[in-house]
């Protein structure tokens, strides 16, 4: 993620600022220019600063504080890049639901950023109505069936409750999982709607097949096997993580929300001018400074090899306050190379 200033004060904000804590300037995200907006004016016709006083809205979510995106005021949408996605959205019947649906929608805004920044098609359903990307936000009722977070032609399902930390935490546990984060779920199943749109039909299946296995292995039998036996003892020789190894479409999506975390975080660090400089003898390899710009990177090796130093050191300093790793994985050589897969993928599609 970038770093951001308010127009008319410099102050730095936050991806997700509504307003600038210093000097209160209404702000908006500019999804095109990837840059947040001091806004002038008011009402349903706002100048956004960092676009030459270009005439904006808000998306039509920021009445219920769950937006701050803009449009263009004079297009004919309501909804921004990312919310136009929505298919369904909580019944908002309770404050409480309200605050689900809002760490909902900052998880899916992030996750439109890096898919922007990576200058993917983003068609929804009404540009696609079979295979556009969709979500339903769906919230379990006492009687009601089991909402199951997933994903199916491009329609992607969460389950409101992976919104409350406790619920969370309490399935991470349950599913023996190391990690389990809301943005997570947003990077994983965008990872199966990927596949279709990029592999399946971007005619890469026979390099897909080769690193990740092949996929017309029946994946009802190998949830169900991996369910009931767990993962392969060697496991982590081969993929990013247990859950990984149940199914190649399963490992793929796996890689791919791991490589969005990979591309955001160093962006991030890039923006804070971060280095890693260990004071000890024998960290030689552990010298970096984080100057690149991974979306634009032109190899998945020099990203690897500014990521892999970046998280011991931000590891350690976890470790310092008790808290447990910020990423508690490994990246081996295979999992190197299903990597470079998808950043090859992503960059030598047409833009």
């Amino acid at each position: 993620m970038k770093l951001f200033n308010c127009q008319n004060c410099g102050s730095l904000l936050f991806f997700e600022n509504r307003r600038c804590e210093t000097c209160g300037a209404l702000l908006g995200y500019l999804p095109e220019q990837a840059t947040i907006s001091a806004l002038g004016g008011d009402g349903d016709r706002l100048a956004a600063m960092a676009a030459g006083g270009a005439a904006v809205r808000l998306c039509a979510n920021a009445e219920r504080d769950a937006c701050n995106w803009l449009v263009d005021a004079d297009g004919a949408e309501s909804y921004c890049a990312a919310c136009r996605h929505n298919r369904i959205i909580p019944e908002i019947a309770s404050e409480r639901t309200l605050v689900l649906w809002r760490r909902l929608e900052l998880a899916k805004h992030r996750l439109f950023y890096s898919l922007i920044r990576l200058r993917i098609p983003l068609p929804n359903r009404n540009d696609d109505p079979v295979g556009g990307l969709a979500f339903d936000f769906l919230d379990e009722v006492p009687g009601g069936p089991k909402i199951l977070t997933g994903h199916e032609s491009g329609l992607i399902t969460i389950n409101v409750q992976e919104a409350d930390d406790a619920h969370r935490e309490e399935m991470r546990h349950r599913m023996h999982e190391t990690y389990r984060t809301l943005l997570g779920h947003f990077r994983h199943e965008v990872g199966h709607w990927i596949w279709d749109r990029l592999v399946r039909d971007g005619g890469r299946l026979d390099a897909f097949r080769a690193l990740f296995g092949d996929e017309r292995a029946d994946y009802a039998q190998a949830l169900a096997r991996h369910y009931a036996d767990g993962p392969a003892p060697d496991w982590q020789d081969r993929t990013i993580s247990a859950y990984a190894t149940s199914h190649p479409w399963e490992d793929f999506a796996e890689t791919w929300a791991h490589y969005l975390h990979i591309m955001d975080t160093l962006e991030t660090a890039n923006a804070f001018g971060i280095g890693v400089r260990p004071v000890v003898p024998h960290a030689a390899g552990l010298d970096v400074t984080v100057a690149i710009d991974p979306y634009r990177a032109p190899g998945m090796d020099a990203v690897i090899d500014q990521w892999v130093p970046l998280v011991f050191a931000v590891n350690s300093l976890n470790r310092s306050m008790g808290l447990a790793d910020l990423y508690p994985f490994v990246i081996t050589e295979p999992v190197r190379d299903k990597l470079a897969f998808i950043h090859a993928m992503v960059h030598e599609r047409p833009a």
